[in-house]
């Protein structure tokens, strides 16, 4: 069952919160050794909250869930960053977004595996090693919500927090066969602590199994708080309703090219013009076509906004520890995406963001023909784990296998406009392919509509990994 089935059986008392987390506790267990998906838990208070929950309330009632260990700030809970340079310190109060899934019923009992700062698009750190994908344990759940992927895919949980600053919920949700919307920015807030992240790059959001569930989990966290530096337009209805709405005729855009170059690979391209067909078979109107961007200039740009934030995060953590940060106590990769970003000056950082404005504006008019672009999610399937050294001395985030895994994930990033991963393809060795579709800034519903259309012609629901509940 999804989330917001067992949150309807907590609240009908056909299950009580007490006996949902112990069966999650109990295939996390289970499956962990395996998955290493979740590397914090907290198991004891989740029952004892759990234990406590009397009257079901909210979508998601007594619904046990799982936290990212970035950004998914949980009072008692350390939040690492999956980094060894971030003390194991329990956060003192909730993040805004936290305190929304409590108060839509979830229930937090443990954080789940990340690379380290977040940065590339598989789960590999030192700290915590890698985490695997349910359906090859050789292979990446993606990055950087590849723990909280792998625990959904693998039954643990129906619904698990990601956040997404380059892809990093779609990518996961493509590589293990899930649902996985970025939404627009400032549609959830990252208050209290923060204003933005990475200028606007980072957004909060969750992975789940169906439209339905991740549509929900919006609606209960949507909103801005007071100081928020981005408003986005609130929607004219739920985002629930919309996802058992069926869309209007769409205008659909699409491409299997490689917008900053190289080759895609024919699985990929193989799943977008599936998708592309079962959209045209739905009655939409679909054709080529793509921005044009000069995504070799947004890549290096992108670059220096992103290693300005990973400088950041360091400098923090030795303002508020004392540390000093060291080579040895980082991955080589992270070390030099700090001293990448230490370099950069402050004019430099904001013409690159001026100059994503720009670029902002010019994919923007593409939405002006089109309701929707389509496009892969990812450039290749499912990467082998290890096929990235982190080690490597000279390692950079524009490297081939990163830029030519994420592909063009990162530019709903830079404009801010939502985007959501689809499970509607998978390959001859048995591992899911995405396939994304992009809408106007503020457009979640079409998003929904859609996804909620392709999810009863084609249900995904019943595919299960061989790592499964």
């Amino acid at each position: 069952m999804d989330g917001l089935a067992l949150g309807r059986m907590v609240r009908e008392g056909t299950v009580t919160a007490a006996e949902l987390m112990d069966a999650a506790i109990a295939r996390a267990e289970k499956h962990n050794a395996k998955l290493n998906a979740i590397v914090f838990k907290d198991y004891d208070r989740a029952r004892a909250t759990a234990l406590a929950y009397k009257e079901g309330v909210g979508p998601f009632a007594g619904v046990p869930m799982l936290l990212k260990d970035i950004m998914g700030d949980c009072a008692g809970m350390p939040t690492r960053s999956a980094c060894a340079f971030v003390p194991a310190t329990p956060i003192a109060i909730d993040s805004e977004v936290v305190a929304r899934y409590k108060r839509a019923g979830f229930i937090p009992f443990a954080k789940t595996n990340a690379p380290e700062l977040g940065i590339p698009p598989v789960t590999e750190s030192r700290l915590y090693g890698p985490a695997h994908n349910p359906w090859n344990l050789a292979h990446t759940p993606g990055g950087s919500s590849g723990g909280s992927a792998a625990a959904v895919a693998a039954g643990i949980v129906p619904v698990a927090h990601g956040n997404d600053g380059g892809g990093s919920i779609r990518i996961p949700a493509a590589c293990c066969g899930l649902v996985g919307l970025k939404p627009t920015r400032g549609r959830i807030s990252l208050a209290p602590n923060l204003g933005d992240a990475l200028g606007g790059l980072v957004v909060e959001h969750v992975l789940s199994r169906t439209v339905r569930d991740s549509a929900a989990a919006l609606d209960a966290t949507a909103g801005p708080m007071p100081g928020d530096p981005y408003f986005a337009t609130p929607p004219t209805r739920s985002y629930l309703h919309e996802s058992s709405t069926a869309p209007k005729k769409l205008r659909i855009g699409f491409s299997t090219e490689n917008p900053i170059g190289g080759k895609i690979h024919p699985d990929c391209v193989e799943a977008t013009k599936h998708a592309a067909k079962l959209c045209d078979g739905l009655g939409h109107e679909v054709e080529e076509a793509a921005p044009q961007l000069n995504y070799q200039m947004l890549a290096q740009l992108f670059e220096t906004v992103y290693s300005a934030g990973v400088a950041l995060s360091i400098e923090a953590v030795r303002m508020m520890t004392g540390a000093e940060p060291t080579p040895e106590k980082f991955q080589t990769f992270t070390w030099n995406m700090y001293e990448r970003g230490r370099q950069v000056s402050a004019s430099q950082y904001m013409i690159a963001q001026a100059l994503l404005q720009q670029a902002s504006r010019q994919f923007a008019t593409f939405f002006e023909t089109y309701d929707l672009l389509l496009t892969p999610t990812l450039g290749q399937p499912p990467l082998q784990i290890g096929a990235i050294d982190f080690m490597s001395p000279q390692t950079a985030l524009l490297d081939e296998p990163m830029v030519g895994f994420a592909v063009a994930c990162p530019v709903y990033n830079i404009t801010g406009q939502p985007a959501i991963s689809l499970p509607l393809s998978w390959n001859r060795e048995g591992l899911p392919i995405g396939v994304m579709f992009g809408a106007r800034y503020g457009d979640e519903a079409t998003l929904y509509q859609l996804a909620g259309q392709l999810e009863q012609a084609e249900p995904w629901i019943g595919r299960k990994p061989p790592i499964w509940d």
